[in-house]
């Protein structure tokens, strides 16, 4: 007898809750934020809207399904099956978060508070689960398929992000490494930079877009269901030992960026998640590129 279901809330800490546990008491909390000119009843206010989201949604789940909850900060330790059915309650980021986790499973983003997030990737409201979730169950709604980036260390390491995956040093001091093309001999180089950002579409909405827009690049950005990534080198320094031909790009399906590392450690992590970055040493070599798993989100 096979076992049903199985809906994984996702949510995260709020503001709010780091704040008392700081702290130590509602009081203590509002006074250190009226020390800097803020007011603890617009945290709290949020505090209870993204609560609220997370009640409903729970309430909404049908009796005959199976339920579990994991908080942001422990999603690395989390073991999702392939039956299951993830609902994020919260902001846009915490779908990037947990994507990196998945292997195919829908994903219903809740916007826990409407009006505040762009809601490119939390696309639905609380209200909305007790009749959604049955139908994803089902399968029986428009799944979109976003890209996803990956790299891939020579030691079979692998990262995986929905965004974005930086590669660069510890505290974003100068980066030295060797970036190079696959397929490409002669698109080799040495570098000293701020570090190496690849990103997708979905990306492109982010920190992507700010250093497109930096650069003012005539690349066409991706959309989010593209097979095509951008890459960007920041701030590279030009020396005797360093260039700067090898500044931007875009790689298609096939195609892998590689760096090779000539500093004692760098790092690489996706989606702003440094705490869970993947370290690299002297020599090693990432290639980077399309992921062929892709994000289910519900539409």
């Amino acid at each position: 007898m096979s076992l049903a279901p199985r809906v994984v809330l996702v949510h995260r800490t709020t503001e709010y809750e780091e704040l008392v546990a700081r702290h130590g008491t509602h009081g203590q909390a509002a006074f250190f934020l009226s020390s800097r000119g803020r007011d603890i009843e617009e945290v709290a206010h949020r505090h209870h809207l993204a609560r609220r989201a997370l009640a409903e949604v729970t309430a909404a789940i049908p009796l005959t399904l199976r339920q579990a909850l994991v908080e942001r900060a422990d999603l690395d330790r989390f073991l999702f099956a392939p039956e299951d059915v993830v609902v994020v309650v919260g902001q846009d980021g915490l779908v990037a978060n947990a994507a990196k986790y998945l292997a195919g499973q829908p994903v219903v983003g809740i916007d826990a508070e409407p009006g505040r997030n762009p809601g490119v990737l939390v696309r639905h409201r609380a209200a909305d689960a007790a009749g959604l979730l049955p139908e994803v169950v089902a399968d029986r709604v428009a799944v979109a398929g976003l890209t996803m980036v990956e790299a891939v260390t020579d030691d079979a390491q692998r990262l995986v992000a929905l965004n974005e995956i930086y590669l660069g040093a510890p505290g974003h001091q100068t980066a030295r490494y060797r970036l190079g093309l696959d397929g490409d001999r002669g698109a080799v180089e040495s570098q000293a930079s701020s570090g190496v950002l690849v990103g997708t579409g979905t990306g492109a909405t982010g920190w992507l877009r700010s250093v497109w827009q930096e650069r003012h690049s005539v690349l066409p950005l991706p959309g989010p269901a593209d097979d095509r990534l951008l890459w960007f080198v920041r701030e590279a320094w030009p020396s005797p030992a360093t260039g700067t031909s090898l500044v931007s790009g875009d790689l298609a399906a096939r195609r892998r960026l590689t760096v090779t590392v000539e500093s004692e450690r760098l790092v690489a992590f996706g989606d702003g998640m440094e705490a869970d970055a993947v370290e690299l040493t002297w020599g090693q070599t990432v290639r980077v590129g399309v992921c062929e798993e892709r994000l289910r989100l519900v539409g």
